[in-house]
């Protein structure tokens, strides 16, 4: 197995996620992560995914026939800082300064006559006295001379740099939190979103996961015993159409098909980076894993609201 980092470019934002997605799990590779940043030359899409490394070139053929990517790029997955975006747009450490326009030369001055082209002067000749006189030569002054600067063109402002991966060593779950969270469940179902965001805030973040799985677990075999317990063994598509989505209806607003189970307005995902899907994970193993005739369940995210997705989306295999 491989992990591969994808950069790509797309110019809408609208359903990128899922559509990216689904090109990744029919290439046979688990999304891990993603990330969304808005940039002056589009959508910055940045995923992680993990999948066998003969897939590889299955994949790079998908996504090149994704008409939502402009271009991307795939990469083996390095831990440390995030590499920056191929697609990023660029910016400069000092303005480009903008050219100087044309100074504008000085008119040039007036030529006047001169004295020797002055017209002769009629004189009187009984007092010899001119009677005209030819008026005083004046004075030309030079207009002055106007310079336009330009101000230097600022610099633009710097993208936003996509926020950085960071990555929690998991812990177990705080299983006293959760009976906690769980004491009232047959009271409070199907209003149990109240007390599962107060566990999302009151464990340590390396255990949110954790323990949001384990009350989803919890809470799909109590409502497999109280409403299907008699039920025969059924495959997995079955299952889901009699089982898992009228009982998930009672939760959110949700649709299936295809294999994808799509969950719209996830109360539990609506924080950046904070994904509360693991709870509908462990809703969902525990309703069908009962009855459901394989021996497991593989159910994993394709995407999430918290990372930017319009709806969180989660793809449920045969194990």
């Amino acid at each position: 197995m491989i992990e591969l980092e994808i950069q790509a470019l797309s110019l809408t934002r609208e359903g990128l996620v899922i559509d990216v997605g689904r090109s990744i799990v029919a290439s046979g590779f688990t999304l891990q992560r993603q990330r969304l940043a808005q940039d002056a030359n589009g959508i910055l899409l940045t995923m992680v995914v993990r999948g066998p490394a003969r897939k590889r070139r299955a994949l790079e053929t998908a996504l090149d026939a994704n008409e939502r990517l402009v271009s991307f790029e795939i990469a083996p997955f390095e831990d440390g800082p995030p590499k920056p975006h191929f697609a990023a747009a660029r910016t400069y450490v000092h303005p480009l300064a903008a050219p100087l326009p044309a100074v504008p030369s000085a008119p040039a001055p007036v030529a006047m006559p001169s004295a020797e082209a002055t017209p002769p002067v009629a004189v009187d000749a009984s007092r010899s006295k001119p009677i005209f006189q030819a008026a005083p030569e004046m004075e030309v002054e030079a207009e002055p001379e106007f310079i336009f600067i330009r101000p230097p063109t600022p610099a633009p402002a710097p993208a936003p740099s996509p926020e950085p991966f960071v990555e929690l060593m998991a812990l177990g779950p705080d299983v006293d939190a959760v009976d906690q969270a769980l004491a009232r469940l047959a009271s409070d179902y199907p209003q149990v979103f109240p007390r599962l965001l107060t566990l999302d805030g009151s464990v340590a973040p390396a255990a949110r996961e954790a323990s949001l799985l384990l009350a989803g677990q919890r809470t799909g075999t109590w409502v497999f015993g109280r409403d299907y317990a008699s039920q025969a063994k059924l495959g997995l598509d079955e299952a889901i159409g009699r089982i898992g989505a009228p009982a998930l209806r009672a939760l959110a607003e949700i649709d299936y098909s295809a294999g994808q189970l799509h969950i719209r307005h996830s109360p539990l995902c609506i924080h950046d980076g904070r994904s509360g899907c693991a709870f509908f994970n462990g809703y969902l193993e525990g309703l069908l894993a009962p009855v459901v005739a394989c021996r497991s369940l593989s159910i994993f995210n394709v995407c999430c609201r918290s990372y930017g997705a319009d709806e969180c989306v989660l793809a449920i295999t045969e194990g």
